[in-house]
């Protein structure tokens, strides 16, 4: 009975980010503050929770796997009749995001400002600043080479976004339809509508109020996309 009522609190807790990290946390896990975790079926080790250190504003995402020990010595058990325990402290330092279905070993440490990509191994330390991935997990770029790489191919893919949903549905793609990027062409003084800004910007949100974007319009933004300009002034003609 114990048991089954464990099995039914583990399965409401680790549907909600808020009730698993809280869980974790009264298990002894040190999570920061910002850490959130997105998709179903995160399994953090909770064998040893002083072994585990999870920094401020991580993300975690479906499917991913932390352990803090291994099981494999039962084989060296067996065949030498030594129980050689195996086990290593992990640490995740701030603002580090871990992909879909991931696995992090035992005894590695992830710097803070760290990308790690989906359906990576990490068997050894990860340098902060890096983005990182495979199997075995390895440095691929910096986090400064990524952020010039993104901002080069974010456009193109808002741009191809936006003339697939026209293409796909016959409409005009609205403000509300691109909730990542909608920083192109929003302006600080523009009618913001049901766009989520201040929770998708965060800590990003006073940079956002003192830029400018981009395009200074949306409709601007769409007729860059290849979405015909009469298309979108018959749209608003009929508003």
């Amino acid at each position: 009975m114990v048991r089954l009522l464990s099995v039914i609190k583990w399965r409401i807790v680790s549907r909600s980010s808020k009730l698993h990290i809280n869980y974790l946390r009264q298990k002894g896990i040190i999570i920061g503050e910002g850490t959130k975790f997105f998709g179903d079926n995160i399994f953090i080790d909770t064998f040893r929770p002083c072994q585990v250190e999870i920094g401020k504003n991580c993300i975690f995402t479906a499917g991913v796997l932390l352990l803090t020990h291994d099981y494999s010595w039962a084989v060296l058990r067996e065949k030498y009749g030594e129980m050689l325990g195996s086990s290593g402290k992990v640490v995740l330092e701030d603002n580090v995001f871990i992909g879909t279905r991931s696995i992090i070993l035992k005894g590695v440490r992830i710097g803070r400002n760290t990308i790690i990509g989906a359906g990576s191994v990490v068997t050894h330390d990860i340098p902060p600043n890096s983005v990182a991935a495979g199997n075995p997990c390895r440095v691929i770029m910096s986090i400064d080479e990524y952020r010039e790489k993104r901002k080069m191919e974010y456009v193109q893919e808002a741009k191809a976004y936006a003339l697939e949903f026209y293409r796909k549905t016959g409409k005009i793609p609205q403000k509300e339809d691109f909730l990542e990027e909608f920083a192109l062409f929003l302006r600080k003084d523009d009618d913001w509508g049901g766009l989520p800004v201040k929770r998708q910007l965060g800590s990003a949100l006073e940079s956002f109020m003192k830029s400018q974007p981009l395009y200074n319009s949306l409709e601007e933004f769409l007729i860059d996309a290849g979405i015909p300009k009469e298309k979108i002034e018959g749209e608003h003609r009929h508003e």
